[in-house]
């Protein structure tokens, strides 16, 4: 519907302009959104956690500790495993009504894709309570 014209000729034919105001409504909802919720996304709580040493947990009989050296030779329980030794122990381990916890202790200076590789395997193989074994920091 146009207004102003009084030729009669072109009545039959639709406007050729595109309706703005729908889309810059919508644009400003957007907007309004986007400044109300940008806010929110870059807060972060800045705290200052305590530095206070932890007693340290009592592992549990069933508990498996696998430890990774330097040079990538696992260890169960103190013990050296070979690659295949260790996906048998992991899968029988795994197949228990109630899967142990492992209680992974890596040195220092192993690489982080060994330490992801024995988690993806231990979960792979149905443990996926894993505990992660450090120092404690001595008392002063």
């Amino acid at each position: 519907m146009e207004f102003g014209t009084f030729i009669p000729d072109d009545a039959d034919q639709p406007a050729a302009e595109i309706n703005m105001i729908p889309m810059i409504d919508v644009m400003l909802v957007l907007l309004i959104v986007f400044i109300l919720a940008a806010p929110l996304l870059t807060r972060a709580v800045k705290i200052d956690l305590p530095r206070e040493v932890a007693a340290a947990d009592r592992p549990l009989p069933a508990d498996i500790t696998l430890s990774l050296d330097k040079a990538g030779q696992v260890w169960w329980q103190n013990a050296p495993v070979t690659p295949a030794e260790l996906a048998l122990r992991l899968d029988a381990a795994g197949r228990q009504a109630d899967p142990p916890e492992l209680h992974i202790r890596a040195d220092r200076e192993v690489a982080y894709g060994h330490v992801a590789d024995l988690m993806a395997l231990a979960s792979g193989k149905g443990l996926h309570k894993l505990a992660f074994v450090s120092d404690p920091v001595p008392a002063r």
